[in-house]
């Protein structure tokens, strides 16, 4: 039988998850709850409903149906998915399906061409990839026989021997690394870093392509003391060489009120272009090859 995954989008052509152009796979569920999350339907591992206010026409019908009063409060809703089969404007919206390796494999193979042409792949991204640990590794021996560069974006957060068997079948690692302060990482994703920091250390002394990201976040992790332990760290590591800083941005704010969610750093901005060339130069005093974006 054929094993089968969750996922929550699938974009085509991406220019921004690897190597030239990408198909990019999130796969949903992720065990961390980091505050700047711009994909808040990737956290849950179950399917969620999106609500699109702008496409509401106000019919009713959503009402009539919903079985538990969920339509004027989120938390009864038990994902019946009864109001998005009568929404005729499209207003409730499923997010996340089942999807089963070979139909996965046929979407990803349909821009094949692009990648020769390119240099580009399929990434696997989240969410957390790694929750669904066997249905990627199978995902991975298809993709590899088919000659399809292959990156995993991975918070790092699970199991470690999971990981080091993916890693033969992986081309490229992108890494996110968010602070170094164990108690500062529980406060503001949620989970601890301690596995974060051992999985990399574990992986780049047997990967030789790993690129690091770091998210920038005003006033949580752009400190000169977190960029200073970041640099040291990554420093004493093998075959850990470029980082790419990824400046805060609030994209994402739309999707948690579709989800009826708090989103917690509404008053943040977007840290200044004098802060990230500051950070920038701080980790490229490590020896470290450093690139804003990625």
């Amino acid at each position: 039988m054929l094993k089968t995954g969750i996922i929550f989008d699938i974009i085509k052509y991406s220019i921004h998850d690897g190597p030239g152009i990408r198909t990019t796979v999130f796969f949903k569920g992720c065990p961390l709850s980091c505050l700047w999350c711009h994909n808040p339907e990737s956290q849950s591992s179950n399917r969620e409903i999106f609500f699109w206010e702008d496409r509401c026409i106000g019919c009713g019908d959503c009402i009539e149906v919903c079985p538990t009063g969920a339509i004027n409060s989120a938390a009864r809703c038990i994902l019946c998915r009864k109001c998005v089969d009568v929404c005729c404007t499209g207003a409730r919206e499923t997010v996340g399906k089942t999807v089963t390796r070979d139909n996965l494999l046929a979407e990803i193979e349909k821009d094949v061409v692009f990648y020769d042409q390119s240099g580009g792949g399929v990434t696997f991204s989240g969410g957390e990839p790694l929750l669904q640990g066997d249905f990627l590794l199978d995902l991975l021996r298809c993709c590899r026989e088919r000659e399809i560069h292959i990156a995993v974006d991975t918070t790092g957060f699970g199991d470690t021997k999971s990981l080091l068997q993916i890693a033969s079948h992986v081309d490229l690692f992108l890494y996110d690394l968010k602070m170094m302060d164990e108690e500062k990482h529980k406060m503001y994703t949620g989970v601890s870093n301690y596995i974060i920091l051992k999985n990399l250390q574990e992986l780049s002394q047997i990967h030789n392509h790993i690129i690091v990201r770091l998210p920038l976040i005003p006033k949580i992790n752009d400190d000169e003391n977190n960029i200073k332990r970041t640099g040291e760290y990554l420093a004493s590591l093998k075959n850990i060489k470029k980082v790419h800083i990824l400046p805060y941005h609030n994209t994402g704010l739309d999707k948690y009120k579709r989800l009826h969610k708090e989103y917690k750093l509404r008053e943040t901005k977007t840290p200044s272009n004098e802060k990230i060339t500051t950070v920038k130069k701080q980790l490229v005093d490590f020896g470290l090859q450093v690139q804003i974006g990625g």
